[in-house]
């Protein structure tokens, strides 16, 4: 199929000058015309939309100057390629014409082969960075389709894992949704505070949001008399049951070994399973960490992760109303929990409720 010729559009305010370049131009290019700058911006934005305007800058009214400051200043016209015809034959026109953007700068009287020669190269080079372009546009919407299938693996891929952990403790249910919302809720609350925005940017919002199903993975290495038992642990089961922080931060670390850099939201699960069980006075576990040593994630899902197991069932106990499980963790201020995410848990109160019961679990329905 044979390509449609170019499109010029020449303006000019008079009508000899395009007579002779109509007539220069109409055996090989589909030719308009205008006749002041006013209609030229017109047909510039109209189809055929020209592929290069020949502009006389020396016009009554709008001159060429004016009329190619609105060609580029508005979207559909800014990328046409402008050549300044002119009669004022003189260094300083020129320049002033190339130093506001024109690909060309011609003047009259005109040389047909040397116009001819000019807008052969000006229509190539365009038809370069319109496929430049088009090829740009496909790259990234590739990009974009790889990116976004590469998240979703990774997705699928933190869920599957976190299911894993879950298949051994079926009673958590939907816990995994729960506390994934909750940590997101105080993430999102928390992103201006001043203590907060260096770490909670959107970006790491996002990750953390993400990172948080894995927070009990380790335990998928406690034994099920332990996991399961319907009642309070000996000393020495208890003990059993704290390391599933560090069994779950260790598989995480063993994963990352296995790539050639670091990636974000294995760091921050390392993170979460590592340290959530620490509390804000030092009295937790592994760790013992106290106040502000405590990463951010881990104190945020600290938070979340108790909040859920107090209004839910488990086989050591009965679910708990939402009214008991809210003074809590308000009383846990400042010993369990750090006491600016509790007074946003405070704030995002009602909004707990609400994923709580969005992602509810039969049995404590």
């Amino acid at each position: 199929m044979n390509k449609p010729p170019s499109t010029i559009l020449i303006v000019d305010d008079a009508p000899e000058n395009l007579a002779v370049l109509n007539e220069l131009l109409q055996p090989t290019y589909r030719v308009r015309v205008a006749t002041s700058g006013e209609k030229a911006l017109q047909i510039a934005a109209s189809s055929p939309m020209p592929d290069l305007i020949m502009l006389d800058v020396m016009m009554p009214g709008m001159d060429g100057y004016e009329v190619f400051t609105r060609l580029r200043a508005t979207p559909r016209t800014c990328n046409i390629p402008v050549i300044f015809v002119t009669a004022m034959d003189s260094a300083e026109a020129e320049l002033r014409g190339l130093e506001v953007g024109a690909v060309d700068y011609i003047t009259k009287p005109i040389t047909p082969i040397l116009v001819l020669a000019r807008i052969r190269t000006q229509l190539e080079l365009k038809h370069a960075r319109d496929c430049l372009h088009t090829q740009n546009i496909f790259l990234e919407a590739e990009v974009a389709r790889r990116m976004g299938e590469n998240l979703l693996i990774q997705e699928v891929s933190i869920h599957a894992l976190a299911h894993l952990a879950e298949t051994r403790d079926p009673e958590t249910g939907n816990h995994l949704r729960r506390t994934q919302g909750y940590v997101h809720a105080l993430a999102f609350f928390l992103q201006d505070h001043p203590r907060f925005a260096d770490f909670l940017t959107p970006a790491n919002i996002e990750i953390l949001t993400k990172s948080a199903p894995l927070h009990d993975i380790g335990k998928v290495g406690i034994p099920d008399y332990i996991l399961l038992k319907p009642g309070k642990l000996t000393p020495e089961e208890w003990k059993i049951m704290k390391t599933h922080a560090e069994i779950g931060s260790k598989a995480i670390e063993l994963a990352e070994r296995d790539i050639t850099r670091p990636v974000e939201f294995l760091t921050l699960a390392k993170e979460i399973a590592h340290w959530h069980h620490e509390r804000w006075d030092g009295s937790g576990y592994p760790d013992g960490l106290v106040g502000d040593a405590i990463p951010i994630s881990a104190r945020l899902m600290a938070l979340a992760d108790v909040f859920d197991a107090l209004i839910n069932r488990r086989v050591y106990k009965d679910a708990m109303p939402f009214s008991d499980a809210y003074d809590i963790i308000v009383a846990e201020s400042g010993r369990q929990f750090d006491p600016d995410v509790v007074e946003a848990y405070r704030s995002l109160f009602n909004e707990f409720q609400t994923i709580a019961e969005r992602y509810s679990d039969s049995e404590n329905n």
